[in-house]
């Protein structure tokens, strides 16, 4: 009998350990396409957990600094700040878009042309404080390009 017992309890150990780990869905990530000499550039996307998790950083072979940011209207003025994590509820949608929550790229080190695929690492951290990557890859996208332009 402790033959068979051990391995199930291997087993559902496994389980629960794997388990604990949220999944994020990424939907519609894209990077703002930049002019020649640009050195940042935003990176936008929609993030639902199925846990309760922070976004804590992310990282890109793309720029040689990247950022959580926030953009908030302070009076008359746009002020863009760097923020040490977002929380991401389970279940809800967190929209990362443009004068908002964004991932900044900073030290470009190549313009990003319409249609360039920009990898992302995101980092997430749970409430027990384990991390968890996810791999993503942008699309470079022109701000001034609408669904009819592309469409011809």
């Amino acid at each position: 009998m402790k033959q068979i017992i051990t391995p199930l309890f291997a087993a559902l150990s496994l389980t629960l350990s794997a388990a604990a780990f949220s999944q994020v869905a990424v939907k519609d990530p894209w990077v703002r396409a930049t002019v020649a000499q640009q050195k940042a550039t935003g990176a936008f996307m929609q993030l639902t957990a199925t846990q309760d998790v922070k976004l804590i950083s992310a990282t890109s072979p793309a720029a040689k600094m990247v950022e959580i940011h926030t953009m908030e209207m302070d009076k008359d003025v746009m002020k863009m700040r760097q923020i040490m994590s977002l929380d991401l509820p389970a279940g809800k949608a967190v929209e990362l878009k443009p004068g908002s929550y964004h991932v900044m790229l900073m030290g470009l080190n190549a313009q990003v042309k319409e249609g360039d695929i920009v990898p992302l690492t995101l980092t997430v951290e749970g409430k027990d404080k384990k991390t968890q990557t996810i791999e993503v890859k942008a699309v470079g996208k022109a701000m001034n390009t609408s669904a009819h332009k592309m469409n011809h």
